[in-house]
């Protein structure tokens, strides 16, 4: 969650006044997180958030995102509820953007990630994927690995600040993927973006999903592939650690057993993955002001997991 368009207290009003929400004693920015803006609304009996949609929110999306949420919210899957306002619109404008207020979820993100944090959310990944299966609805995975061309191109507008030997291992990267990523896997709805600081805990348990906002049609084991790069690394030297992976491969496996192309692809799925997370976090550590209200995400975090993935051979120095 980030902050880039800043509201005024009589902005606020105006948008609320089309909600059955209690009058908001607080709100304040949430810092983090690089797509929408994102508020804490505060009232005497609930809490909620209000997300601004900025540019990388393909407007045309909404609805989808929408009624992904609140199809697995009713299907106990934790994820927020998309508030109607009074004549039964999911979102309105401020400041000429379109904006949604959701449910506040409870727990926390967590800092020290263990082995049963990863067991607990595989499984729960499990459940999202299968209940998603239900939805007829589909939409393109825009930074999938088919687009990761368009940031390359887009990223050569900041060639003269990124060593050279970094762009020549992008490319080359590019060009591998491009030639053995041709699988066939199952695919369906994903979330596309499981970070930590997406995913609640109270305890040991996933208590809730958030921001779903780059959800999209892809294979399944790139959820997973994502995952693993954004669990499966220790924060302090960025080593991998085989026990959380054995443990998300594992629980998740439980619940919806892995194919065996989808177990041969994952080291490459990994890569891709790697990939994409580069690339973005270049080109936003490059694009945005320091004084935006926003977390940038070191870029080297992804260079390092896309260089372990280079030496995988076979998925099971994954744990699985």
């Amino acid at each position: 969650m980030a902050v880039y368009t800043h509201i005024s207290r009589e902005e606020l009003d105006l948008f609320t006044d089309h909600y059955s929400i209690e009058n908001v004693l607080e709100f304040s920015g949430i810092k983090g997180g690089t797509s929408n803006s994102n508020y804490l609304l505060k009232t005497l009996g609930k809490n909620y958030i209000l997300t601004i949609f900025e540019e990388r929110t393909n407007q045309d999306n909404l609805q989808f995102f929408f009624d992904l949420m609140n199809h697995l919210n009713k299907n106990n899957v934790k994820c927020p509820e998309v508030i109607q306002d009074k004549k039964g619109n999911y979102s309105n404008s401020i400041q000429n953007k379109k904006a949604v207020i959701t449910s506040f979820l409870k727990g926390r993100s967590i800092d020290q990630i263990k082995p049963i944090h990863c067991a607990s959310l595989g499984s729960t990944i499990a459940r999202m994927h299968k209940e998603s299966a239900r939805l007829e609805m589909t939409r393109e995975n825009e930074l999938g690995f088919v687009n990761l061309n368009s940031l390359i191109q887009t990223l050569k507008n900041f060639d003269d600040n990124i060593d050279a030997q970094l762009i020549d291992l992008i490319n080359e990267e590019y060009t591998f993927l491009s030639g053995n990523l041709g699988h066939s896997l199952p695919s369906g709805i994903i979330h596309a973006d499981l970070f930590p600081d997406n995913i609640f805990f109270e305890g040991n348990e996933v208590t809730g999903i958030i921001d779903f906002y780059f959800a999209c049609t892809d294979y399944y084991a790139y959820e997973i592939a994502i995952c693993l790069n954004a669990w499966c690394f220790e924060p302090n030297n960025n080593e991998f650690n085989p026990t959380k992976a054995k443990h998300l491969l594992g629980s998740y496996n439980q619940l919806r057993e892995f194919s065996e192309e989808e177990k041969k692809a994952l080291p490459l799925l990994t890569r891709a993955s790697s990939l994409r997370y580069l690339l973005t976090r270049l080109i936003d550590y490059y694009s945005h002001d320091d004084n935006e209200l926003i977390l940038k995400k070191d870029p080297n975090e992804y260079l390092t997991k896309l260089q372990f993935h280079q030496s995988v051979k076979k998925v099971g120095e994954y744990g699985l």
